[in-house]
């Protein structure tokens, strides 16, 4: 069974940085995308940043030049490096995987396609007091 795991979560003031951090059980020598979505209380969940397997990303307009996605191959784990952080950041941070193929054969290109992938972690909390 896959497992994804979510680490870094916190409390932080404004202005201040997180890095996220999440771990899977993912097999190395099979390519994915991967990304992170958040879930505010009461809101629809939203796609923070897509990472491609060739590397290439593309983040929300609401996060852009704040937070930087980035991944190890080899250990098939997940990086959210967050700054500028606002408290409108404040959510339940997910990761999400898929199959590369799967999501070059749907076109899923978009930071809105994150959360139609097949994996998804259990959430680290982000919480950002003004």
């Amino acid at each position: 069974q896959v497992q994804l795991v979510e680490s870094g979560g916190g409390s932080v003031q404004a202005g201040g940085s997180l890095r996220l951090s999440c771990t899977t059980s993912l097999y190395a020598r099979t390519e994915y995308c991967m990304g992170w979505i958040r879930q505010a209380a009461g809101q629809e969940r939203e796609g923070v940043g897509l990472i491609r397997s060739d590397g290439t990303t593309t983040y929300a307009d609401s996060v852009k030049d704040r937070f930087t996605i980035s991944k190890d191959n080899k250990k098939i784990t997940l990086y959210l490096q967050m700054n500028s952080l606002k408290p409108e950041d404040t959510a339940a941070y997910y990761c999400a995987v898929e199959y590369a193929e799967e999501c070059r054969d749907r076109g899923w290109n978009d930071v809105a396609n994150i959360r139609d992938f097949r994996y998804r972690g259990q959430g680290t909390q982000v919480t950002v007091s003004s």
